[in-house]
């Protein structure tokens, strides 16, 4: 996966609050690994992941139905924020002890 910027996690959350709440790990996951699959498929051919995008977690998220973005006074969307965080850091910690 590309590195992570804030509207990357901006766009990951807009994402998350657009499903309901029992979706949202999951959905965090999925973008996550399909970021890095198509960051792989980018090094790999030079060309854009059909599916997928160019590797940015914002690429992943924007193949989905976005919410429409917050302030950080709604706290679901701080949720949803919070969500993606976590989950890039477990991400990145995972790939670091592989």
């Amino acid at each position: 996966m590309r590195p992570v910027l804030h509207g990357d996690v901006a766009s990951a959350a807009r994402a998350l609050l657009a499903v309901p709440r029992a979706q949202r790990d999951a959905l965090c996951v999925r973008m996550i690994r399909e970021a890095g699959i198509a960051s792989r498929h980018v090094q790999r051919t030079g060309r854009i992941h059909l599916l997928f995008g160019n590797g940015s977690l914002m690429s992943a998220a924007r193949k989905r139905v976005l919410a429409d973005e917050p302030g950080f006074d709604d706290v679901e969307y701080c949720q949803c924020f919070e969500t993606v965080l976590r989950a890039v850091v477990r991400a990145r910690l995972s790939r670091t002890r592989s």
